[in-house]
């Protein structure tokens, strides 16, 4: 038998499982705490248990995602099979897997909440601080900043292209992974000079 604790755990965990859902078939709009719940399968009033609003649901799913996506940058980062370029490479794409794959979701975690923007900002940070390891691998601590903001840039630019359509291979004869891979060589080589 399980205890009270145990039972509020299995259901935030599930109301949290519905709202990405959720938030993956129809974006922000398609989350309501109701909605949540009934795909949940708890009662009407149980979400508002574990979450103060919808903003605080939706907070709380992009703070999640941040988290998911710092333990995917700390394993590229100590990946010891990978030269500096190729982590780089894959610490950018792990970012732009994130847009591919849930793009309501890539939003989220780059819009700050109204409330209580700390616990985003703080996930955020975690992610970018373990980015900027691996960017500083390859340019070096002094232009690691600088470089990452470019990277990071052209990865959020490169995302939304290809989320349009207007990245196409038949358009511009490359593509988001071409692009990024000739960015981190120019990067790479300018700190050899």
């Amino acid at each position: 038998m399980s205890s009270r604790a145990d039972s509020a755990a299995a259901t935030g965990r599930a109301l949290l499982a519905a709202a990405a859902q959720l938030l993956d078939d129809g974006g922000p709009d398609g989350v309501t705490l109701r909605a949540v719940g009934a795909r949940a399968g708890v009662s009407r009033g149980a979400p508002y248990g574990h979450f103060a609003d919808k903003e605080g649901l939706l907070a709380t799913l992009a703070t999640e995602g941040w988290g998911r996506l710092t333990d995917e940058l700390v394993r590229i980062r100590d990946a010891d099979d990978l030269s500096g370029e190729q982590r780089l490479l894959q610490a950018v794409l792990a970012f732009i897997t994130v847009a591919r794959e849930r793009p309501h979701l890539y939003a989220l975690m780059f819009t700050t909440p109204t409330r209580d923007p700390e616990i985003l900002i703080g996930a955020a940070s975690e992610a970018q601080d373990a980015f900027l390891s691996i960017v500083a691998e390859v340019v070096g601590a002094d232009d690691a900043r600088r470089s990452g903001a470019l990277l990071m840039s052209s990865a959020h630019g490169i995302a939304g292209m290809e989320s349009s359509g207007q990245l196409n291979e038949a358009k511009w004869g490359t593509t988001g992974v071409e692009l990024l891979t000739r960015l981190i060589r120019l990067l790479a080589r300018s700190t050899q000079e």
